[in-house]
């Protein structure tokens, strides 16, 4: 085989890769720009579950979530997921600078942890789970995407609908249905204290079976939504 034909055979695996790459781009961008005004139906977690369950052979298994607005959303839990998640959400630009260099300290540079509000939201809704380098390289630019073309307020309304708060539940709404028998809207402090307490891993910790841990962790997440402020933390910030 010559040089020559050596390329050709190269040529349309190359386009095909370049079409795709521009094709997600693409995709990204117009949920981007169209997520800034309209419910999302559903996220690329939510996909990637419902997928996995399917191949295990799991059918009765269904990621669903109800799209609820801010303000059907309680107040304390807006307030609940910052102060467990990321208390300087409404001031940064969608990166923790301080958070990220603690962890690359403490961990020697291992992909875990300070991740911003924002950057959970572009991951949970575009991309998939995991720990390579290449998908938070990922996950930053489109962080940096939504902080263009989203409120703060915006951000805060898709990440409280599609995060997984147990198997099978995601977003605020269907969570307080399925733990607490009643809509988002109602949903006390200590009840959203308890919710955020077992982010970011809700198959390792229960919100119906809590453990020393996770009442622990609620208990602190209710000390510092007092300390951030309360109510009015949201309201100076325009987040409710």
């Amino acid at each position: 085989m010559n040089k020559m034909t050596r390329k050709s055979g190269l040529r349309l695996p190359l386009l095909w890769m370049k079409r795709a790459i521009l094709l997600l781009l693409s995709l990204w961008i117009t949920g981007i720009l169209l997520f800034s005004f309209i419910p999302v139906p559903f996220s690329a977690v939510m996909v990637e579950r419902q997928i996995s369950a399917w191949f295990t052979g799991d059918f009765g298994y269904v990621a669903h979530s109800d799209w609820v607005p801010m303000r059907e959303i309680s107040a304390p839990m807006a307030l609940a997921v910052m102060a467990a998640e990321d208390q300087k959400f409404p001031t940064h630009w969608g990166f923790d600078v301080d958070a990220i260099q603690s962890v690359l300290d403490k961990d020697g540079g291992k992909m875990r942890g300070a991740s911003t509000l924002s950057q959970q939201t572009a991951k949970n809704l575009f991309l998939w789970d995991g720990r390579s380098w290449v998908r938070k390289g990922l996950e930053a630019g489109l962080t940096v995407g939504i902080e263009t073309v989203w409120t703060k307020r915006r951000i805060l309304t898709v990440y409280l609908n599609i995060v997984e708060f147990g198997d099978g539940v995601f977003g605020v709404e269907q969570a307080a249905q399925h733990f607490f028998h009643k809509p988002a809207s109602r949903l006390t402090a200590s009840q959203a204290a308890l919710l955020a307490a077992v982010l970011p891993n809700p198959h390792l910790f229960k919100v119906n079976a809590p453990s020393a841990y996770v009442i622990r962790r609620q208990q602190w997440i209710l000390r510092q939504m007092s300390q951030l402020g309360g109510e009015s933390f949201l309201q100076e910030h325009k987040l409710h």
